[in-house]
């Protein structure tokens, strides 16, 4: 009898993640036969660990802090994980190790559910230029948003960022947002600020259009004050956890073959662990 197929999350460390508990949840209500491990890997032990991933009874893996980059270089990439530059998502496909990185439709797909329409606005604004802002700028590019403003409170990242993107992306100065907020469509904060034990991120939603849709990335606190505020004026918003919730779509189909929903009741049980933490 072959063992039921399963994956893993790498990371170092990775014990905080909620990917077992959405991934237990697909495979429970799916009645598919499967599981899904956290696996703590060192740096030093990252190669030899993802080179024998299918001996280690692995079908694929999803890759967290600090691996990402390690596992684009170690992989096949597809056109997503090589414009963002890092790789969270690991499968199979004819005995090839192949990589992607589901942050751009985590994004994409969870504004989609949250606002609908959003890509007719004609500019966003993007704050950020880490990792999960690369994931932004290539999903609203992708779905033919025309001018994005990038700003980063390091200006030169911002700038190196920008020249990767093309002409659509156009840097600017964090203390130019004043400016820029009455014409931005789309706000999307892809920093650390308000996530619980960081600064706030001192900014005036008051001045955004009254059509404006606000994304923030961080999930910890669920309800984060930008968000709040955005709310209290009307306009839609997108969370971290929904980001988080619709990235794991993909790489699930691509190791247990169906693919899954994100439901009202994954998410209350997400949000629930997330509390009590």
């Amino acid at each position: 009898m072959p063992k039921p197929p399963a994956a893993c999350l790498i990371g170092w460390p990775a014990a905080h993640s909620r990917s077992p508990l959405i991934h237990h949840y697909w495979l429970r209500t799916l009645g598919i036969e499967g599981g899904y491990v956290i696996e703590a890997v060192p740096p030093d032990e990252f190669k030899d660990f993802i080179f024998r991933l299918s001996l280690r009874g692995f079908v694929g893996a999803n890759v967290t802090i600090p691996h990402k980059e390690r596992a684009l270089a170690l992989s096949k990439a597809d056109e997503r994980a090589r414009a963002v530059g890092a790789a969270n998502t690991l499968w199979f496909a004819d005995g090839e190790l192949c990589s992607t990185n589901t942050d751009v439709e985590g994004f994409i797909n969870n504004l989609d559910a949250c606002a609908g329409g959003w890509d007719r606005c004609d500019q966003a604004l993007v704050l950020g230029a880490g990792g999960s802002s690369r994931a932004v700028l290539f999903g609203l590019l992708d779905r033919g948003i025309k001018r994005i403003h990038l700003a980063n409170r390091t200006p030169e990242r911002a700038r190196a960022l920008a020249d990767q993107f093309g002409a659509s992306v156009v840097p600017v100065a964090w203390d130019a947002l004043g400016d820029l907020l009455p014409r931005a469509g789309l706000l999307v904060n892809t920093t650390s600020l308000g996530m619980k034990g960081q600064p706030p991120l001192e900014l005036d939603v008051g001045q955004l259009p009254p059509q404006a849709i606000v994304a923030d990335l961080v999930y910890v606190p669920l309800d984060t004050p930008l968000l709040a505020l955005a709310r209290t004026r009307g306009l839609k918003t997108a969370d971290g956890l929904g980001m988080l919730l619709h990235q794991a779509v993909r790489g699930f189909e691509l190791w247990f073959g169906r693919r899954p929903e994100v439901t009202a009741e994954l998410r209350a049980l997400v949000e629930a662990d997330l509390t009590n933490t």
